[in-house]
């Protein structure tokens, strides 16, 4: 047992597992208080978030613009709208009966407003059913229809004039065809 504990006691960096001296002196060095940056430091590249950087333990940081619920609303029916209006999508895809979950929306870049939602799309069928009624009130006349299908819609939008950039829609999660809405 002894030969065991120096054989590992003399090869540190080979058996890890072991605590080393020189090991817990590298890592008292990096404290989190050594690895912030300084309160006055000056980003080259304009940030507007160099100052919310700073404050931050870690020493890179992701900033992106915040977009209140109500804007990015805003962007989902300007998309929505288009998609129900395009000629191209209700042929291709169908009718966009309506949008089932916001994935999320934010500002990738200044000016931009990016959401992501998946919707419900329908195509019309031919072939009515006859669906019969309660109490031998005869058959309906319903519209028998081929079910809906749902793709997730991905839009850019500009926040200054309001326009859709780019929009696309992923239909079988992403593994079959995408639509590209034509702005």
């Amino acid at each position: 047992m002894i030969f065991l504990v120096w054989i590992l006691g003399s090869f540190p960096g080979v058996f890890s597992f072991l605590p080393s001296p020189r090991l817990h002196a590298r890592t008292s060095a990096l404290s989190p208080s050594s690895v912030r940056p300084p309160a006055a430091a000056v980003n080259p590249w304009g940030n507007p978030c160099a100052s919310t950087a700073a404050k931050l333990s870690a020493p890179t940081a992701l900033c992106m613009a915040a977009v209140s619920q109500k804007e990015a609303q805003r962007g989902i029916d300007k998309v929505v709208g288009a998609l129900r209006r395009d000629g191209q999508c209700l042929e291709e895809l169908g009718n966009l009966v309506k949008v089932t979950n916001v994935l999320g929306f934010g500002s990738p870049r200044p000016g931009t407003l990016a959401v992501r939602f998946n919707a419900q799309f329908k195509k019309g069928g031919k072939g009515m059913s006859s669906i019969p009624l309660p109490f031998g009130l005869g058959q309906s006349n319903k519209s028998e229809g081929r079910g809906v299908m749902v793709g997730q819609v991905k839009a850019s939008i500009d926040t200054e004039s309001g326009k859709i950039k780019e929009c696309s829609v992923f239909r079988d999660l992403g593994y079959g065809r995408a639509f590209n809405l034509t702005v």
